[in-house]
């Protein structure tokens, strides 16, 4: 099937190249030049394990292309997905619709024969139904069905998601919708994925309230993680003794320095702006979001304790500033209110990350950057690991103690142990929820 992808960011760029890999004929459409050329040379323009090998293999197939011509990208196409960004709307938290609404209208305008419009970005409920007024507006004679196929990718594993999925969700109304979505997605039905073809208001919702759980899960364990604090119990064994539950299981019950990326944070605030204005609160969304700031001060306030309360003139060194390991996604990153609390506080921030240095010297201005933790540690006053790369989780800890002016650790992962940390000579030390 001819498949387009309009939008090449995450979303749409890792649909795009997985869409072709099940054998689809995928045209990806992006007004930026730049990042066309750049994906035309078989390059990725962001960091996902195994991306850039698809892309290269689907491009040499012939199976995969890029262009900024939308005309000639819609051009024949069954199928065109939108899958562009909706990001939190500056001043009342609702999801941002200018993007999709107006690649929704150039879409319209250029589309000559029949085709299901998808609606891949993640929107708010009652969005497809305006999608498909805006579709009748810009062309009354377009012959368009609209069906709403949300994402449900992790950043550093979207591309095992993609290609075995817990399940594929699709809202249509209409038969030909559901058939043609069926077709997109039989490589993943005949291997006995689950496709659920729902109603459009549900597959909406679906996609938030996915995600509000598993922020609430998050948050959950972080606050008992302070709980545990204060009452000498390990949220290590909280989390297993719980976990181990299969009505509650295992997943996101790492506590650590609160959630961030591209989905969490804008997705709760979109949930709880919608429940809002349809006078049905979203309570627990709405506590989980504020519980999530107060944890980010909660740390803030570990690492002045272990400086004697004054970070004025102290060097830490930070492991890790994406929101997690094998990405280089800083979107709402626990590093941005973290590391911008220690420097306005007078400390010195060295940095470093396998993934993170490109988006970060922008977001972080203030920070050096190192590419070697031992270095960065070398007179330090306190070391932070804020991201579980695997590149910090076998440090040589007695070495990484002995570069530093004073000896401190806040292992905001609990990557190690306690015992680790005072057999390797540190003279303090804090963790999350021990």
């Amino acid at each position: 099937m001819r498949i387009t992808i309009v939008g090449v960011g995450y979303v749409g760029l890792v649909s795009g190249v997985c869409l072709s890999d099940f054998g689809h004929q995928v045209v990806c459409v992006d007004n930026d030049a730049d990042k066309i050329k750049e994906l035309c040379d078989g390059r990725a323009p962001i960091y996902e394990p195994g991306l850039e090998t698809l892309l290269k293999t689907n491009l040499e197939a012939g199976r995969l292309s890029f262009t900024t011509d939308i005309a000639k990208g819609v051009e024949g196409a069954k199928a065109v997905f939108v899958a562009v960004g909706t990001p939190s709307r500056r001043g009342d938290g609702h999801a941002d619709l200018t993007y999709v609404m107006t690649a929704v209208k150039e879409v319209a305008r250029v589309l000559t024969g029949n085709a299901v419009l998808v609606i891949k970005s993640t929107v708010p409920v009652g969005t497809n139904r305006k999608v498909l007024k805006t579709v009748t507006e810009a062309n009354p004679n377009a012959d368009i069905d609209v069906a709403s196929n949300p994402e449900f990718l992790r950043e550093g594993e979207a591309i095992d998601d993609f290609m075995a999925p817990d399940r594929v969700v699709v809202g249509v109304e209409s038969e030909r919708a559901a058939a043609v979505m069926r077709d997109i997605y039989q490589p993943l039905s005949l291997r006995d994925f689950p496709i659920l073809v729902t109603d459009l208001e549900s597959a909406e919702l679906i996609k938030y309230a996915a995600n509000a759980f598993l922020a609430t899960k998050v948050t959950f364990i972080n606050e008992i993680a302070a709980l545990c604090e204060k009452v000498g119990a390990d949220v290590v064994e909280v989390s297993k003794g719980i976990g181990l539950d299969r009505r509650i299981g295992s997943k996101f019950l790492k506590a650590g320095p609160g959630y961030g990326g591209s989905c969490f944070p804008k997705d709760t605030s979109a949930l709880a702006r919608v429940g809002q204005e349809n006078q049905s609160p979203q309570t627990i969304v709405e506590t989980v979001i504020q519980a999530n700031e107060d944890i980010k001060t909660r740390m803030i306030a570990k690492l002045k304790n272990l400086c004697d309360g004054n970070l004025e003139g102290k060097t830490v060194a930070i492991f890790g500033v994406t929101f997690k390991p094998n990405t280089d996604d800083m979107r709402f990153a626990p590093s941005l209110t973290i590391v911008s609390a220690l420097t306005a506080a007078g400390a010195s921030v060295r940095a470093v990350d396998p993934q993170g240095q490109r988006e970060g010297a922008a977001l972080l201005p203030d920070v050096i950057w190192f590419d070697d933790p031992y270095i960065s540690a070398q007179g330090a006053d306190l070391v932070v690991i804020l991201t579980e790369w695997n590149e910090f989780r076998a440090l040589d800890l007695v070495r990484l103690r002995k570069s530093m002016r004073t000896p401190c650790m806040a292992d905001l992962r609990n990557i190690y142990s306690q015992t680790d940390i005072e057999r390797a000579g540190f003279t303090a030390y804090t963790a999350v929820g021990r």
